[in-house]
């Protein structure tokens, strides 16, 4: 058997504005790893994966409820995310798919989950920097 656990992209690298989604995120992630270590010292013949998608081409964030402050900036960002989505959902599950067969820890579906796969890698203190910097130059637009 396998145990696949759904993540984010947000699962890998803190976001400002997101710490709630992070949060959550990162302890699908952590709950997964340490499952399936467990499973492993069991020698259970159950696995487990964790999946960090990127952008996949849903309805997800044109569904999504938004905060009042947020809600002008809703159709922008909708806009924004469906035209740098690059999975689709069939991609994605084939993804999936190939990393249940091959019993790899972790799935990365889609360029985007690659790049913050990357940048995770880096000492903590360049992104976060960017990051924190990006989002003062927004505020104050």
């Amino acid at each position: 058997g396998h145990i696949v656990n759904l993540s984010s992209v947000f699962g890998l690298m803190a976001i400002p504005t997101q710490s709630a989604y992070n949060s959550a995120k990162f302890a699908v992630r952590g709950f997964t790893d340490a499952l399936r270590m467990e499973l492993e010292i069991a020698e259970s013949c159950v696995s487990a994966t964790t999946v960090h998608p990127g952008g996949v081409k849903t309805n997800i964030v044109r569904n999504a409820r938004m905060s009042e402050e947020f809600a002008a900036e809703a159709h922008e960002f909708t806009d924004r995310f469906e035209r740098q989505a690059r999975s689709t959902p069939a991609d994605a599950a084939a993804q999936i798919l190939q990393a249940v067969e091959r019993n790899r820890r972790r799935c990365l579906v889609g360029p985007d989950s690659k790049v913050f796969d990357l940048v995770s890698r880096l000492p903590a203190a360049i992104p976060q920097r960017l990051l924190a910097a990006v989002q003062r130059r927004q505020r104050h637009r």
